[in-house]
């Protein structure tokens, strides 16, 4: 059973696979995920993929892994550590980091992956109002946000930052003398709309965003946080959103660069 990269092509089996994990059918998503990443899958002889992995590569210095899963009848036969293994050989990078479940966390640590924090998903109606402080993004602000991005990310990402204004059906920033100090978006899932990315020069700013844009949204938001961002955590229970799963942040290689405590969520749990 060999391991191939898939193309845009195979966008059906993979929504069919993560039907078959009861995973959302993220449609969006996985269009995202096959511009900006590399897509490796096993066959079924019986049609359709026995399983399927993502690594959004970053230069040399971080891949992002993500979408990891096994059809059910072939799980615990070694396929999810084979495409794990292929994903990480082929990107060659200094780091690499994911989002684990409980079920999934054994197999990375064997793998050599570390747990580096958690991270929550917050979904419900924010009632906000907006704060003012942000403004929509235009064309001419893409420069500003790459130097922003990769400032904080530690790397460049074109790619993701080639799809942003596509990809959000909202992108706002945040002024300020020396450039811009923060950036975030929102974008269509099942069932809800997701706040993401939210990068920011501090944790009050991060909320203004996050403010600004759930004002526009109607219906459930999606917001993922990492737990070491308690204010961020304390100010969306405090609106009486539930908190959802809890995932394992974990990184394997170098740690990361960058400025982390300014990112306090990527684009997607996928792609970092």
């Amino acid at each position: 059973m060999s391991i191939n990269r898939l193309g845009a092509d195979r966008l059906a089996d993979c929504l069919a696979l993560a039907e078959s994990r009861e995973w959302l059918r993220q449609e969006h998503l996985w269009r995202l995920l096959f511009e900006i990443g590399d897509v490796y899958g096993i066959d079924d002889a019986d049609g359709g993929l026995a399983g399927v992995v993502v690594s959004t590569q970053y230069g040399n210095e971080v891949a992002a892994i993500g979408m990891m899963l096994v059809a059910p009848s072939y799980a615990r036969q070694g396929l999810g550590t084979r495409l794990m293994t292929h994903a990480l050989q082929a990107a060659g990078t200094a780091s690499a980091w994911l989002v684990a479940t409980e079920y999934g966390r054994p197999v990375y640590e064997r793998l050599a992956f570390r747990a580096v924090g958690e991270k929550s998903q917050f979904i419900g109606d924010f009632g906000t109002s907006a704060s003012g402080v942000s403004r929509p993004a235009s064309t001419e602000d893409m420069p500003e946000i790459a130097r922003l991005d990769a400032e904080i990310f530690g790397m460049s990402r074109p790619k993701v930052l080639a799809q942003l204004p596509t990809f959000c059906t909202s992108l706002r920033v945040i002024d300020g003398p020396a450039g811009l100090r923060g950036y975030a978006g929102s974008w269509p899932n099942v069932g809800n709309t997701v706040i993401g990315p939210v990068l920011a020069e501090n944790p009050q700013l991060a909320q203004a965003l996050i403010e600004d844009l759930a004002a526009e949204i109607d219906g459930p938001i999606r917001l993922d946080l990492t737990l070491e961002q308690q204010g961020l955590v304390d100010w969306v229970e405090s609106l009486g959103v539930q908190r959802g799963a809890t995932t394992t942040v974990m990184v394997r290689g170098e740690p990361l660069p960058g400025d982390r405590k300014r990112l306090f969520t990527g684009l997607t749990s996928a792609s970092g």
